[in-house]
């Protein structure tokens, strides 16, 4: 299974998801081609932006990358296996401040009948859709391709950038005002569309490839999982036991057992999101629950 993997802002949590998945990486200084402890696989480093097009093509069988790059490099050979979540970003359209009047963007009024209206961006494809959709034409702007730090563009070199923001602080600093969001994208693992369906019609590589990238793909849902919840155990009197459980999620049911030499305790165990804690805990406590423990897991299988 030749796997690829990203190069850049995305390997710091894609490199720790594997670990923490136990698949582990020997990389060498300089190396693009790390050894995996899976055996079947053979794995390169590469940009985000290139394995889009190597999946694309088909001289990657799997790769981890962006759904905002998916989009904007118009690759229809894929297929999404999984969306890890991870690396959240928006694509957003912004400008100066001073190019707005309160809300509204007004930098197509403000340069009229001097000079186009320049937008700069590293993703043109997807910026010249949205300039369409806006109504700007070759007639009053002009598309300039930016190719790293576009947020430095204006006010002096464009007017309008489009680009990607995580915290929108880099936009704050430079004093770039939202003019609209574009779209959200998240890290996802792909695979060539060819080879999935090869193996929907019975061809013997691809079915044996499709069998390791399932158990590939199960082991790091299991990690995904497993990030967003924790178990939690504590003790119960017997007298608010049913109360306690009627607010207690878990994945099919709590596991409940009396306590060694007291019939008036039980020990409490459910595996919960970990989104519920805050508003759980109080519950728990105001009746009667004590010893509360909460603490990561590793993996969930469903």
């Amino acid at each position: 299974v030749r796997l690829a993997l990203p190069k850049g802002h995305m390997e710091k949590n894609i490199f720790k998801l594997l670990d923490d998945a136990g698949i582990k990486l020997n990389i060498t200084t300089r190396g693009y081609r790390p050894t995996i402890s899976i055996p079947g696989f053979e794995v390169k480093l590469l940009k985000p932006q290139n394995i889009v097009e190597m999946l694309n093509l088909g001289s990657r069988d799997i790769g981890f990358t962006g759904s905002d790059l998916i989009a904007e490099l118009g690759a229809t050979n894929v297929t999404n296996l999984l969306d890890t979540g991870m690396d959240k970003i928006k694509l957003v359209a912004a400008a100066p401040e001073a190019l707005f009047k309160g809300d509204e963007f007004i930098g197509l009024e403000t340069v009229r009948g001097t000079r186009k209206l320049r937008v700069a961006t590293e993703y043109t494809h997807l910026t010249q859709q949205w300039m369409t959709k806006k109504g700007f034409n070759p007639e009053n702007s002009l598309l300039v391709h930016s190719r790293g730090a576009t947020e430095v563009f204006p006010p002096e070199d464009a007017d309008i950038i489009v680009d990607n923001c995580a915290t929108g602080n880099t936009l704050k600093a430079n004093r770039l005002l939202i003019i609209d969001e574009m779209i959200q994208s998240t890290t996802c693992i792909y695979a060539h569309k060819g080879l999935v369906d090869a193996a929907q019609e019975n061809d013997r590589e691809a079915v044996a490839k499709k069998q390791a990238i399932d158990k590939f793909v199960t082991l790091l849902k299991s990690v995904l999982d497993a990030y967003q919840h924790a178990v939690l155990e504590f003790n119960a009197p017997a007298s608010s036991l049913d109360e306690i459980v009627k607010a207690l999620p878990a994945m099919r049911r709590p596991t409940i057992a009396p306590l060694h030499g007291d019939s008036k305790w039980f020990a409490v165990k459910s595996a919960v999101h970990k989104s519920v804690l805050f508003s759980l805990i109080p519950i728990i406590k105001e009746h009667g629950g004590v010893d509360i423990i909460a603490f990561d897991l590793k993996q969930v299988v469903h």
